[in-house]
């Protein structure tokens, strides 16, 4: 299967209503934001939800979370070795880039997002090989400052005894963000798919795969249908190189506080609009 032929650009639009959409654990779990108040969806969290709902298309991931792992592998490592054998994982026996490869084609993740794999040798460090993956995506910020709402809250923990005697309850804060649209961006390079094996038709799986990006998402702090993909813009350039450089691109579309936007023309380079799931 060839690698992918056209440089790609695109844009997430996407609306937050009393949800937390990426809480900050060294902040008490509130929303994250910015010095200056605009939230953030980080671009780990985003790639987060795109491994998931690949997942649950039936696509193979690597780097699974506990909730959605589909094997018993304990570790990265231990999937690594399963799938791929140990002596995969052994520069004494196999090359680290034929290792490296035999990932790419295996994992849907690695072939679009990259990795890092560690591989033994006899040296007393081993070999890393570093997977730079054709896809990136920005971390996610709000279109305007976003107001956050703090409520305490009463949970009832306790695990013991018999059932005649109530649980002492434990007071807790519970954050939301009240009501705001976000904007993230990406693009994926045609230069280093040819190194992961990243075709046209994984850009096509991956399109149709950022409109559902928060179906099947729903948490205490995500409440189902809080969370919505407004819309998915989509550059497909006319070669590897692309004709416009990714921040050109990028900045032909404003969004606006309501969730409305709008798209400046660019020579020879149309923007497809994909609604939200």
């Amino acid at each position: 299967m060839s690698s992918l032929s056209k440089k790609i650009d695109f844009a997430i639009i996407f609306s937050v209503k009393n949800a937390n959409p990426n809480g900050d654990p060294l902040n008490g779990n509130r929303p994250r934001t910015d010095y200056d108040g605009y939230g953030e969806v980080t671009d780990v969290c985003l790639k987060r939800k795109t491994r998931d709902r690949l997942q649950d298309a039936g696509h193979a991931i690597f780097v699974q979370s506990d909730e959605k792992k589909t094997d018993a592998y304990p570790s990265l490592r231990a999937r690594a070795e399963g799938v791929l054998g140990k002596d995969a994982l052994n520069a004494k026996k196999t090359a680290p880039e034929k290792a490296a490869r035999l990932a790419c084609d295996t994992w849907f993740d690695v072939r679009a997002f990259g990795q890092l794999f560690a591989f033994k040798s006899d040296e007393k460090d081993g070999v890393s090989i570093p997977i730079r993956g054709p896809v990136s995506i920005h971390s996610a910020f709000s279109v305007e400052p976003v107001s956050i709402t703090s409520t305490q809250i009463t949970k009832s923990v306790s695990g013991d005894g018999d059932g005649s005697k109530k649980g002492s309850d434990t007071m807790g804060m519970k954050h939301r963000v009240d009501q705001a649209v976000y904007v993230a961006y990406g693009a994926i390079s045609p230069q280093l798919a040819e190194k992961t094996g990243f075709s046209d038709q994984d850009a096509e799986v991956l399109k149709q795969i950022l409109p559902k990006l928060f179906e099947g998402d729903a948490s205490t702090a995500r409440p189902e249908g809080s969370m919505v993909v407004e819309k998915v813009i989509w550059w497909q350039h006319s070669n590897k190189s692309g004709q416009y450089s990714s921040a050109k691109v990028h900045r032909t579309l404003t969004v606006q506080p309501d969730g409305s936007y709008s798209l400046d023309n660019l020579k020879d380079l149309t923007a497809e609009e994909i609604e939200g799931f």
